[in-house]
C-alpha cells in the first residue's frame, strides 16, 4: 500500500516507538491520527509533525465505547482509515510470588492485560470495521494493521509474567486476525522489538545499558526507534506480507534475568 495521502492511526504515538512510527508514516505522506493518554506529548507531536496533517485524540485504548466513538469521528472527519499501528502499552515488573511469598497483585495483572492485549484488540476491531468500508486499491487492499508485541512474548524474563502474557497474546492473535480479515483485503502483521533506545531505556544507568548490549549478537547496540518506524512502513508497503510476526532484535535471546 502506498502511504501517500493515506490516513494512519497510531496508538501510543506521542512518544517512544509509536512516535517513531508516526514520524516515518508522516514522512511518507500519510495523514496521522495519534491516540495517546498523554495530552501534553500529543500536542507536541502535532506541532512537530504538522498540524495540517496530524490529529490527536486522548483516549484509553481499552475502553470499548470510547474507541468506537473515536473511529466514528475519524471516519467522519477524514473519510477513511487505511493504516493502524498499535503501540500503546504498559509494563509492571512483578514475579508470580514476591520475596515474602505474597502472590502477584491480580489488579496489576488485569491492568496490563487490559491495556496491552484488550487495548490492541479493541483498537484493531474498530480499525478493521472502518477499513472494510474502503474501496479496495489496485492490489485489492483495504487496509493494514500493525501490532507491537515484544521479544518478551518468546523470551520472557523474571518479573515479566504479566507483560509477556500480553505480548504472547498479541503474537497469538496475529494469524487468526489475518485470516478473519483476508476476505475484506485487510492485512495484519506484528513486530516484536528487542531492546530499543527509547527514553525509558536511555534513562537506565549506563552499566545496565552496557550489560544488555553485551548480550546482543549483532549489531551490538540498542535498536533505534527509527528502525522500528522503517519496519512499520515496509510492512504497510509490502502487500504480500501478512499474518507474520517479525522480531526486530539484533538476534538477541534474553536470559532469565
Amino acid at each position: 500500500m502506498d502511504l501517500n495521502n493515506k490516513v494512519a492511526v497510531v496508538t501510543g504515538g506521542a512518544s517512544g516507538l509509536g512516535r517513531a512510527a508516526a514520524q516515518e508514516l508522516s514522512d511518507r505522506g500519510a495523514t496521522l491520527v495519534i491516540i495517546d493518554m498523554n495530552a501534553e506529548a500529543g500536542a507536541k507531536a502535532v506541532t512537530e509533525l504538522g498540524a495540517d496533517k496530524t490529529h490527536f485524540i486522548s483516549l484509553d485504548v481499552s475502553n470499548g465505547p470510547d474507541v468506537e466513538a473515536a473511529f466514528d469521528k475519524i471516519t467522519a472527519d477524514l473519510g477513511r482509515v487505511d493504516v493502524c499501528v498499535n503501540c500503546a502499552g504498559i509494563g509492571i515488573a512483578a514475579k508470580t510470588i514476591d520475596r515474602e511469598g505474597n502472590p502477584h497483585n491480580l489488579d496489576h495483572y488485569r491492568k496490563v492485560i487490559e491495556v496491552n492485549l484488550i487495548g490492541t484488540f479493541n483498537i484493531s476491531r474498530c480499525a478493521a470495521a472502518a477499513m472494510a468500508r474502503n474501496e479496495p486499491d489496485e492490489k485489492t487492499e483495504r487496509g493494514v494493521i500493525v501490532h507491537t508485541a515484544s521479544i518478551a512474548a518468546f523470551d520472557g524474563q523474571m518479573g515479566q509474567v504479566a507483560y509477556s502474557a500480553t505480548k504472547g497474546g498479541i503474537v497469538g492473535m496475529t494469524l487468526p486476525m489475518a485470516r478473519d480479515l483476508a476476505a475484506v483485503g485487510i492485512r495484519i502483521n506484528t513486530i516484536a522489538p528487542g531492546v530499543m533506545a527509547t527514553p525509558l531505556m536511555l534513562g537506565a544507568p549506563q552499566q545496565v545499558q552496557d550489560g544488555i548490549v553485551s548480550g546482543i549478537p549483532f549489531p551490538k547496540r540498542l535498536g533505534e526507534p527509527s528502525e522500528f518506524g522503517q519496519l512499520v512502513a515496509h510492512i504497510v508497503e509490502n502487500s504480500y506480507l501478512n499474518g507474520e510476526t517479525i522480531r526486530l532484535d539484533g538476534a538477541v535471546r534474553m536470559q532469565p534475568r
